[in-house]
């Protein structure tokens, strides 16, 4: 049974000044839960699950061991974010992760949508980014909706929330390349190397601040006749992450 303390910890969790001032995020799901269980980068603090979920995965609970602690169905719905709880939540740190200029990385510029944060992230994780960097306008990428989005590469990627502005004198000389209405073609222009790929707001693109540090301006061009005005900002990244990769 959870203590009044803690149901009251847990349910801030859903409020990103409660992450930050507790440093901890929540995600929920048996998968996501095996994943945090599995890795050494993200530290778990506390695993809460149903006695009926226990029964069905008797293997995964004990794995958390003293992490492991049983709640009931109406406290799991107290804390859960989901409109129908999956039976677990695991609580976990907030890493710590300094930026740096190691291999392509993203940077969102404005993404406030948490399916598009998370859906970059899986880009990210499946692509080999080294890390995305958020504007402190984005989305929290610790909020349950980017985590559950993220289909756990919140858990392989690191990530980092900061201004271009503090970014770019740690890239140094390396390219940075944005997608824009109007730039070069991607698929007949060279390509950057290992760029910092810049991906701008679903509705207003990279806004103008951010696109004067462009070393390379790219495109998606569009169908002939496509009366479609602009792409979605995760699939935008996905074609481009394919694109510079393969190049």
């Amino acid at each position: 049974m959870l203590s009044a303390q803690q149901l009251k910890m847990l349910t801030s969790l859903q409020v990103k000044k409660y992450r930050q001032k507790y440093r901890m995020f929540a995600l929920e799901g048996a998968k996501l839960v095996e994943e945090l269980l599995g890795q050494q980068r993200i530290r778990a603090r506390a695993v809460y699950g149903t006695a009926h979920w226990a029964s069905e995965h008797a293997a995964l609970a004990e794995r958390a061991g003293a992490l492991f602690q049983p709640i009931s169905e109406g406290e799991l719905r107290k804390i859960s974010s989901l409109t129908t709880p999956p039976g677990v939540l695991a609580v976990a740190e907030l890493p710590d992760f300094q930026p740096s200029a190691q291999g392509p990385a993203f940077y969102l510029d404005g993404i406030r949508d948490p399916g598009n944060l998370g859906a970059i992230l899986r880009v990210a994780d499946w692509f080999g980014f080294s890390a995305v960097y958020c504007s402190p306008d984005c989305a929290d990428a610790f909020s349950p909706k980017v985590v559950q989005a993220s289909m756990g590469a919140i858990l392989r990627v690191p990530v980092a929330e900061l201004p271009l502005a503090q970014l770019l004198p740690l890239w140094g000389a390396r390219p940075v390349a944005g997608a824009v209405l109007d730039g070069d073609d991607v698929f007949s222009t060279p390509l950057p190397d290992a760029p910092l790929l810049v991906v701008g707001n679903e509705s207003e693109g990279i806004r103008p601040e951010t696109a004067q540090h462009l070393t390379h301006r790219l495109t998606i061009p569009r169908a002939p006749g496509s009366r479609t005005e602009s792409l979605n900002a995760a699939v935008a990244a996905g074609i481009l992450a394919a694109l510079l990769l393969k190049r």
